[in-house]
């Protein structure tokens, strides 16, 4: 985010709970948990009451849940719908393929705030899942196994560089 210094890092885990419901669970730096679920958004962090609020005032929150619903739930007309979408690939001697998905919303509403989503992975394993919003600033996550490599003082380009298939 432009307003810090330095990359925020949480590690925690996101999980689709079926249907239209996501949870993300945060453990580091403080321990949280956002459930999407119903149009609402609850927020739980310890020793606060849970906050919730409609997901229409965070689009990006619906864009997620979309992107996320659609891709694990193998609904590629519910993407078709939400989502332009490029599919690029190269190949490695003796390694699987790298890819990148790129979903680009298509409500000029949600594109406000939302530019991309790239969806960074290897062979069949998604590796990172970026969120570059339209203010510059961009989220992104490390999935399965390097998500045990996030670099000591990470950066964008460190993090850019993993995702595009750094070991």
């Amino acid at each position: 985010m432009k307003v810090l210094d330095q990359p925020l890092v949480v590690s925690g885990e996101l999980g689709w709970l079926g249907g239209d419901k996501l949870e993300r669970r945060v453990d580091h730096p403080s321990k949280e948990t956002s459930t999407i679920a119903d149009g609402e958004v609850t927020q739980q962090r310890d020793g606060r009451k849970p906050r919730s609020f409609s997901l229409k005032r965070a689009p990006q929150l619906q864009v997620l849940l979309d992107s996320f619903v659609a891709l694990l739930g193998g609904d590629a007309s519910r993407l078709n719908q939400a989502f332009s979408i490029t599919f690029d690939s190269t190949r490695h001697d003796g390694g699987a393929d790298a890819w990148t998905l790129t979903l680009t919303p298509r409500d000029t509403r949600v594109a406000k705030t939302v530019a991309s989503i790239q969806i960074d992975g290897r062979g069949n394993e998604p590796r990172c899942m970026r969120m570059q919003e339209a203010d510059g600033d961009l989220a992104v996550d490390l999935l399965g196994v390097l998500a045990t490599r996030m670099p000591v003082a990470p950066t964008r380009e460190t993090l850019l560089a993993l995702c595009k298939g750094g070991s």
